[in-house]
């Protein structure tokens, strides 16, 4: 084969890296290969502003229909991001018969079964390691090094925004929206961080995890997604003092026909590997069957470790193309025809330990009437943290249940607050246990 010509669609910060991977590890590329790489053409619609790469202005275009209908090109690199015209400039270039390599985490999460489909019916891959995790391997570890295995659950740690701002929160004890403007400053979090702070981000990621891992389609709308934002610094200190670190755990689970599909703060405990993985650095927990707990973490989002993942999808289609063969791998690791529709449990039945933490007034009785009501609702107690009384001021309670259902624990804080006890935000968060 003389070479693999490659088109680049979106000029940002991860297709500047790109470049710098072609740049600097040119040679390199050729030389595991046995034939060179060539980055051909790159459509953007900003071509002017510097990225800090010194691109030959002969491979820039502002046309990315000219790149999609070049016949020269056979592998399309997409990184604009979000639905469209990410979704026509895919299905493009599957109809024109050349492979895409993506870490559009949300397209494929909204579009994805589309976009498969007019893949496997072109004969053509779509390989989307930076999607997840940015640099970690996730994808192919699930996708080939672990595919002989079923997976029974999956925890991730896959925003390095929300993980960022967590660890922060605990290690200076500052508050949520003093962390999130210093992350702001820092370029570690979006002008506007809703897409991460509230779950999205992370959801879009789930959604391809749980299809991988437990080869079902997963309506990302169908996720349960709650965000970081209502955490305090008290409620992590408690954790602390309970022996737990707080995350944003995306988790999957497959239970009895159904799984678990959700996004939220969750606590888990201090001497567990996943409390460990702080910053911006992501993580996922797999377990096996056979091949038990696998922990892989990393750096989740940057130039670098993101154009690193696009890059290892770009090598895995030039070998496969350099040997003749094609789609020797499916993208979400099992013909399309063998996914399932698996149900996603529904929150109201998931069963969990939850840490609640109320603001009550300073007066006789209101413990026993909170614990009340708890009890009546098939809560029990197990540890309980009540600070020092400090006159004339609302005063934290913070409990920590055994395991209980979700319905019982809404219901239950519902009655609480209609019992004029409490004063101020009342929190709950979910507990895990077991990572397994």
């Amino acid at each position: 084969m003389n070479s693999i010509k490659v088109g680049l669609l979106g000029f940002g910060t991860i297709g500047s890296g790109v470049v710098k991977v072609f740049q600097q590890n040119g040679s390199l590329l050729q030389s595991r290969l046995g034939f060179p790489l060539e980055l051909t053409r790159i459509a953007d619609l900003d071509i002017t502003t510097d990225r800090g790469v010194v691109v030959d202005p002969g491979l820039l275009t502002t046309d990315a229909m000219a790149l999609l209908d070049d016949p020269e090109i056979q592998v399309v690199i997409e990184l604009i991001g979000g639905y469209e015209p990410a979704r026509t400039f895919v299905l493009k270039a599957i109809a024109n018969g050349k492979h895409v390599v993506t870490a559009n985490k949300a397209l494929l999460a909204k579009h994805g079964e589309e976009i498969f489909a007019a893949a496997e019916a072109a004969g053509v891959n779509v390989m989307f390691e930076a999607a997840v995790g940015g640099g970690i391997p996730v994808i192919s570890a699930i996708r080939e090094n672990l595919c002989a295995n079923r997976v029974h659950s999956l925890f991730g740690i896959l925003n390095g925004t929300c993980n960022y701002i967590l660890t922060e929160m605990e290690e200076a004890g500052e508050d949520f929206a003093t962390v999130l403007k210093d992350a702001q400053a820092k370029g570690y979090a979006e002008a506007d961080p809703s897409f991460d702070v509230e779950g999205v981000d992370t959801a879009h990621k789930l959604a391809l995890l749980c299809s991988l891992c437990f080869g079902t389609r997963v309506d990302f709308d169908s996720i349960y997604t709650e965000g970081i934002s209502k955490v305090t610094a008290l409620d992590i200190q408690y954790a602390a003092d309970f022996g737990y670190k707080l995350k944003l755990l995306a988790i999957g689970k497959q239970v009895n026909g159904q799984i678990e599909a959700r996004v939220h703060p969750t606590m888990i405990p201090k001497n567990y590997p996943l409390a460990d993985i702080s910053g911006v650095f992501n993580a996922v927990r797999l377990v096996g069957d056979f091949v038990g707990p696998v922990l892989l973490s990393g750096h989740g989002a940057g130039s670098e470790a993101t154009a690193s993942a696009v890059m290892g999808d770009v090598m895995a289609i030039a070998r496969e193309a350099g040997t003749g063969s094609r789609l020797r791998n499916p993208p979400l690791a099992y013909p399309l025809s063998e996914i399932g529709d698996l149900s996603i449990k529904p929150m109201a039945e998931i069963a969990s330990c939850y840490y609640l933490r109320f603001f009550v007034k300073d007066q006789p009785g209101v413990l026993g009437a909170i614990t009340g009501i708890l009890g009546l609702h098939d809560i029990s107690i197990e540890s309980m943290i009540q600070p020092h009384r400090h006159a004339a001021e609302a005063v934290p309670i913070v409990l920590m249940t055994h395991e209980a259902t979700e319905s019982n624990v809404r219901a239950a804080l519902a009655e609480i607050d209609s019992q004029d006890v409490t004063q101020g935000d009342n929190l709950f968060i979910r507990v895990e246990n077991k990572l397994d």
